[in-house]
C-alpha cells in the first residue's frame, strides 16, 4: 500500500523518480525500491516524503482521517512507539560512533607525539646546503612547531568528548 501510495502521489506531483530522490537527498534506486516494495523509508525519511508531497504521514501510509477511536489511538500510539525506538538505536549507534572517533583521535595524538620524541627533531642536524633537505626540513619543522602547540588542545577536548559520549550507566 505504502508504495503505490509512493509511486501514485509522485505521479500526481510531477516529478520523476530522480526528481524526487534529489529531493530527498537519496540514489534514485532507493525511490525505485520503494515503488516496488522491496523495502520501505525509515521514519525521518517518511516525514521528508510527506514534506515534499504536501501532504500528512498518515495519509501517505495509506490511513483515512476519521474520527479516532481508542483502537486507532492505540494503534497509532504504538506506531510512534516503534518509530522513537528505532530513532534512539540510531542516535546510540551515532554516539558510539563518535565515542570511537574521539579515541582514536587520542591514540593519533599520542602516537604522532610519541613518534616526535624518539626521532628527537633529527632535522636539527641534517645538511641544509641541498635544497631537498632544507625543504623537507622547513615543513617538518613547521609541522613538529604546529603539532606541539594544537595537539594538547586537541587531546583535552578529545578527552572532553570521550567522557560526554560515554555511555551513562543506571
Amino acid at each position: 500500500m505504502l508504495n503505490e501510495n509512493i509511486k501514485t502521489i509522485r505521479k500526481s506531483k510531477g516529478l520523476s523518480q530522480e526528481e524526487l530522490a534529489i529531493r530527498l537527498n537519496v540514489v534514485r534506486q532507493t525511490i525505485s525500491k520503494w515503488e516496488t516494495g522491496l523495502s520501505v523509508p525509515d521514519a525521518d525519511l517518511l516525514i521528508s516524503l510527506s514534506e515534499v508531497f504536501e501532504i500528512p504521514v498518515s495519509t501517505l501510509l495509506g490511513e483515512t482521517i476519521v474520527e479516532a477511536k481508542a483502537d486507532d489511538l492505540k494503534a497509532i500510539s504504538e506506531k510512534l512507539e516503534v518509530i522513537n525506538l528505532q530513532l534512539a538505536h540510531r542516535k546510540a549507534a551515532r554516539q558510539k560512533v563518535i565515542h570511537w572517533l574521539f579515541i582514536a583521535l587520542c591514540a593519533v595524538i599520542v602516537a604522532i607525539l610519541a613518534t616526535l620524541i624518539v626521532l628527537n627533531s633529527p632535522y636539527l642536524v641534517w645538511d641544509y646546503s641541498q635544497p631537498e633537505t632544507a625543504v623537507i626540513g622547513v615543513v617538518f619543522h613547521a609541522f613538529e612547531w604546529l603539532f606541539v602547540r594544537i595537539a594538547p588542545l586537541v587531546l583535552i577536548g578529545s578527552i572532553v568528548g570521550i567522557c560526554l559520549t560515554q555511555k551513562k550507566v543506571l
